[in-house]
């Protein structure tokens, strides 16, 4: 029995052997087959490419946001000319309104103002703490060629600031003074 056994193992790696040389044998051509479908197909995908599908079309690129300019640029070209015009179209006058780098009235401190005179000597600073429109803003009210009397945090719930919104806030804080139109 033990022959019988012997002679199954012989036999069975006979045939793993034969096997392996025989996948040998045949993998030759079919990897040269495949090279060549590789080769031939090339030209194809790229023919295919090309003239089959329609290219997809680009999107278009969005002119950055007013408020992505930068910080000086936005005040001088669009907030302070956006802020002159409607308060004049409230029916007040703009006396004078300019951007400056100086110390902030009242609390002290540099920073950039939005300085604004106005008809019957009154006056407001719109104040950034930085040179960037989101960085946390103060107004200061003036009335009779007199120092600020009223200093309050401006936008401080706003998570994004705009231009039309900065414009609406500062003529509602006026508005609430009186100091817009006939009131």
């Amino acid at each position: 029995m033990e022959n019988q056994n012997h002679t199954n193992k012989i036999d069975s790696s006979k045939q793993v052997t034969k096997s392996q040389s025989d996948s040998l044998d045949k993998s030759e051509p079919a990897s040269e087959v495949k090279k060549d479908l590789n080769t031939l197909d090339k030209p194809e995908k790229s023919s295919l490419l090309n003239s089959g599908s329609p290219a997809l079309p680009k999107k278009p690129v969005k002119p950055p946001k007013l408020e992505d300019k930068p910080f000086k640029e936005f005040i001088s070209n669009f907030l302070i000319p956006g802020l002159k015009a409607s308060i004049e179209d409230k029916g007040t006058v703009v006396c004078e309104i300019k951007l400056i780098e100086d110390k902030r009235p009242v609390v002290g401190g540099n920073c950039w103002m939005v300085y604004c005179e106005l008809s019957d000597q009154r006056k407001f600073w719109l104040c950034f703490n930085n040179d960037t429109i989101t960085s946390d803003k103060t107004i200061l009210l003036a009335e009779s060629n007199s120092d600020p009397s009223i200093v309050e945090s401006f936008l401080i719930d706003e998570k994004k600031t705009t231009l039309p919104l900065l414009i609406s806030r500062v003529l509602q804080r006026l508005n609430g003074q009186k100091w817009l139109g006939v009131n």
